[in-house]
């Protein structure tokens, strides 16, 4: 019967669609990245989705977030997601947390539901310990490294934790892995450098907070705000879900 996966399946055929239906995958991070992987599952079928994120919508956002419009401005990036997944597949069963994911909220968490998981959180800690559940659970993970800073899409690739190099994020997590006896983990990463940001306080953030009353994180509270583009963070989202979607449905690469 015709539906909205009916393109997708002349490539997977029925019986992966129904695998794809039957998936749970959780998205850790719903922003420039994890956004636009979280559109690409809904659009592939995924059957139920799991979306982690207490950040709201800012102006800022626009740019870049594919959820991000002047009429979402203020409102939870998860809500917001769950209501445009579901005007794409009403079938999709979608949870929301609006929870930032750092050592002492993992436990709200149990990974053994889940067939994938996607860390597009920014914090290492954070993404550390997302790691370390989902490798304790035998759970399949895929994390994006730095994003920010960067201006190239075409530089962006999959690959071992062990084998990236350049990316500063990627120097630091290829670290932390080692230590904790993580020998290996699916990264998506970029050998470019990262651009300096301007320095304009003309447009940041810190002398032009915009952030609603009782934002728990504010920008102003980073060490740094980075710059950002409408076309990187998105190739990484869905190169992310790209990933995700064929190591569900066992598609190899060279196909």
């Amino acid at each position: 019967m015709l539906n909205q996966f009916s393109r997708t399946q002349l490539l997977y055929g029925a019986e992966m669609m129904e695998k794809l239906a039957a998936s749970h995958v959780a998205v850790f991070g719903i922003g420039g990245v994890g956004g636009y992987a979280v559109e690409a599952l809904a659009r592939s079928g995924i059957g139920a989705l799991d979306l982690i994120d207490d950040d709201r919508v800012c102006l800022t956002n626009l740019n870049r977030q594919i959820l991000a419009t002047r009429k979402t401005v203020g409102k939870y990036k998860v809500d917001v997601a769950e209501e445009r997944v579901h005007e794409i597949n009403p079938d999709c069963e979608v949870r929301t947390f609006k929870t930032f994911f750092l050592p002492d909220t993992q436990d709200q968490f149990d990974f053994r539901e889940y067939d994938y998981v996607i860390d597009a959180i920014d914090t290492v800690t954070g993404k550390l310990s997302i790691i370390e559940k989902a490798k304790n659970e035998n759970v399949p993970v895929i994390s994006s490294m730095g994003a920010g800073n960067k201006v190239n899409a075409s530089m962006f690739e999959v690959a071992d934790i062990y084998k990236t190099s350049v990316c500063p994020l990627a120097k630091v997590m290829r670290h932390e892995c080692r230590k904790r006896g993580i020998r290996s983990l699916k990264v998506v990463y970029s050998k470019e450098k990262p651009i300096r940001p301007l320095e304009d306080m003309s447009i940041s953030c810190r002398s032009h907070c915009i952030c609603p009353p009782g934002t728990a994180r504010k920008c102003t509270e980073r060490r740094d705000i980075p710059g950002s583009t409408a076309f990187v963070p998105s190739v990484v989202g869905l190169i992310i879900a790209g990933e995700v979607i064929n190591d569900l449905a066992k598609v190899s690469n060279a196909q």
